[in-house]
């Protein structure tokens, strides 16, 4: 009987749930209509980290702020919907990491559509055939995506915000019972990475490496006997279980996506912006690199050096550093910087994240 009392208590509190979403939902519609009558992105993800920086710290509940921030992400992608249905182009295939990211930043209810190559996606933005590409620009431990850099060289897009991830592992497969697994399939990266649990509890046992995580997931679905290494997000995607968690060598490995988009991201507070450029052959070039940012205080978040393709010895910088593009001290301090320079992009200026999704 007590338990019957708690279920009408939490049968109450869902139905004030929903009655408080369709009420956010009436809102978001009125929101939606000013969003046309004054030609502003429906997407503002400035706003987006801030409703849910906001929510998490307002938490003091039981409710876990990692779940907070997936129910929510949910809401606010509904939410957009209702607006405008957002319609995604991210590199596939299915189930990457890329994958996921787009999931975690756009919500469910966003159209995600896979790719093939990163020129497809760059080419798709810039006829207007989708309203934002989702791509891989670096990992803590693999480092840049060099190709995704070469594209921005002869593109006008722009990184209109980024994505955080924290990359984990786990063993999925049809049911939760380690000893019936026989066989895992998995791609050669996620074995490199869970090499340490490999080796202690899967020494001398079938594994099959596969291209992509989506050509596991198709022999997994059919076969209790089998598993495969994937993200916990995938499991619920393909309705597949999690057999051991987090089974990853490091809880240090992040990857850094971009969300591009042909307009620039709006001025917020707390903006930086990511410029690619080459330095012209004189004496004390890198010196020169740091003299504008010094001058008008700007803090720089990263540079690194990566080689331009075809051209032996000559490279280009990739730098981050604090501010927008709007500001006076950063246009001034890239008209400085230009003067040395015999190639300078600029790649975008946009929100921080602070949303890390693990």
């Amino acid at each position: 009987m007590k338990i019957e009392k708690l279920r009408e208590k939490i049968n109450g509190v869902d139905d004030q749930i929903l009655e408080l979403l369709n009420t956010r939902a009436d809102i978001v519609k009125e929101i939606g209509k000013s969003k046309v009558k004054n030609s502003l992105n429906f997407y503002d993800p400035a706003r987006e980290e801030r409703i849910l920086t906001r929510l998490q710290k307002k938490n003091k509940g039981s409710f876990p702020n990692a779940s907070i921030v997936a129910v929510f992400r949910e809401i606010i992608s509904a939410s957009l919907s209702l607006e405008k249905p957002l319609k995604i182009f991210y590199l596939g295939p299915e189930a990457t990491f890329t994958h996921i990211a787009a999931l975690k930043k756009f919500g469910f209810a966003a159209t995600l559509n896979s790719m093939i190559s990163l020129k497809q996606i760059f080419s798709a933005l810039e006829r207007d055939q989708a309203d934002y590409g989702v791509v891989p620009l670096e990992n803590s431990i693999e480092g840049v995506a060099s190709h995704t850099l070469d594209l921005f060289i002869d593109s006008e897009l722009k990184i209109f915000t980024e994505i955080i991830l924290k990359i984990k592992h786990d063993l999925l497969a049809l049911h939760t019972d380690f000893s019936k697994i026989s066989k895992i399939y998995a791609h050669p990266h996620s074995l490199l990475q869970c090499s340490e649990w490999i080796r202690e509890h899967w020494k001398n046992k079938s594994i099959v490496e596969v291209s992509n995580t989506s050509q596991a997931i198709s022999q997994v679905s059919r076969d209790p006997s089998t598993a495969l290494i994937a993200e916990e997000t995938i499991g619920g995607i393909y309705n597949l279980h999690t057999v051991c968690k987090r089974i990853e060598d490091t809880t240090r490995n992040f990857a850094r996506f971009l969300v591009l988009k042909k307009t620039w991201s709006p001025v917020t507070k707390e903006d930086q912006t990511s410029i690619l450029f080459s330095m012209k052959n004189q004496v004390g070039a890198l010196s020169l690199l740091l003299q504008p940012f010094v001058h008008h205080q700007i803090s720089l978040l990263r540079i690194e050096s990566r080689p331009v393709p075809n051209r032996p010895w000559e490279c280009v910088f990739l730098v981050d550093f604090d501010g927008h593009i709007e500001e006076i001290r950063v246009k001034e301090a890239l008209e400085e910087l230009k003067i040395h320079c015999d190639f300078l992009k600029i790649l975008g200026s946009y929100p921080k994240s602070k949303i890390n999704f693990d």
